[in-house]
């Protein structure tokens, strides 16, 4: 009886760490290449399901997702429309940078996910430009960080700035920027996963702390 509740014990156990997932939400256009692909990677690589929704959706025509043009010129094809996963529960639902949050800020949809997200005690991420999403949306916390091109805006919506590369304050996390990528996706590994998790990922990423 004790090791078949055990086994029981063990297979919930994985279950519930294979379903943590992730939501990065994308504009139509402009989102920061590094911002969406690096942490999608880390956080895949920890053991992190992630979704990429587009917000624009699929063509009309051809049903097919539309593809998401980049800040740089890079275009990612996202793996699902957001209107088809935005009742989901995510255990991080991710904010990038980049000129598309403009969008992002515009969208009251998004802004609905990201104050579920907040009110359920879900974790939030964002990054660069990412913050100003958050302020727009009414997320509050004591203490962000974010692109030093926002940072008045930030100050000025009534967040305390951070000059640190990562900040986590409650249940968001927030970062710099595309040279910050790595840090801010190690940080959520970090605190979805484990410490030890967030450790292994290092080596094969060749990444120096």
């Amino acid at each position: 009886m004790k090791n078949s509740i055990n086994r029981i014990y063990y297979i919930n156990l994985h279950i519930s760490r294979m379903s943590k997932s992730a939501l990065i939400i994308l504009a139509p256009e402009g989102a920061e290449e590094t911002e969406v692909i690096i942490p999608g990677d880390v956080l895949t690589r920890g053991g992190i399901q992630v979704e990429y929704a587009g917000l624009e959706g699929k063509c009309p025509k051809t049903g097919m997702m539309r593809p998401v043009k980049c800040a740089k010129g890079a275009q990612i094809m996202p793996s699902a429309a957001f209107d088809d996963v935005k009742d989901k529960k995510y255990d991080i639902v991710i904010i990038p940078g980049g000129p598309g949050c403009s969008k992002l800020a515009e969208s009251s949809c998004v802004g609905g996910v990201l104050q579920s997200q907040f009110k359920s005690g879900g974790l939030i991420g964002a990054i660069c430009a990412g913050p100003t999403v958050l302020l727009k949306h009414g997320i509050k916390v004591d203490e962000v960080t974010g692109h030093y091109s926002v940072k008045d805006k930030l100050i000025e919506g009534g967040y305390k700035y951070s000059e640190d590369r990562v900040v986590v304050s409650g249940k968001v996390i927030t970062s710099q920027g595309p040279g910050t990528a790595f840090e801010f996706a190690l940080k959520i590994v970090e605190i979805m996963e484990g410490a030890e998790k967030a450790k292994e990922l290092v080596k094969p990423l060749c990444f120096k702390c």
